[in-house]
């Protein structure tokens, strides 16, 4: 059973630092794609980052560009978001999806069908 567990969210203040975690289970993470993506209140579901089977990530969020990076430890079965110079404008759910193939599938959230519940991140100013 393909699960998904993220953890790591917390409250920050403004130019502070999180990162988060995917760790996954029933499946070996090495061979697909992760992506992250964020749901603040009121708003849409928008992709964030994705990092392909062989590590090659992909920024969807114009906003998240040089302050964002993913990264993946096969060994550990586990993705990480660093989120540096946080803003308020990135408090959200933040979610780990993965559609089990090896590339990311773009920032389409219907392309991604197993998710985690989630985890909150605020950023207060």
């Amino acid at each position: 059973q393909v699960q998904l567990v993220e953890s790591g969210g917390g409250l920050v203040q403004f130019g502070g630092s999180l990162r988060l975690s995917c760790a996954a289970s029933g499946f070996t993470l090495d061979s697909y794609n992760i992506a992250w993506f964020r749901q603040a209140p009121g708003k849409e579901r928008e992709g964030v980052l994705c990092i392909t089977d062989n590590a090659r990530s992909t920024t969807y969020a114009d906003s998240v560009k040089g302050r964002f990076t993913i990264s993946r430890d096969n060994a550990k079965n586990t993705v990480y978001l660093q989120m540096n110079s946080l803003k308020p404008e990135d408090t959200a759910v933040y979610y780990c999806a993965t559609s089990l193939t090896s590339y990311c599938r773009g920032s389409d959230r219907f392309q991604y069908h197993y998710w985690g519940k989630g985890t909150q991140v605020t950023v207060s100013s």
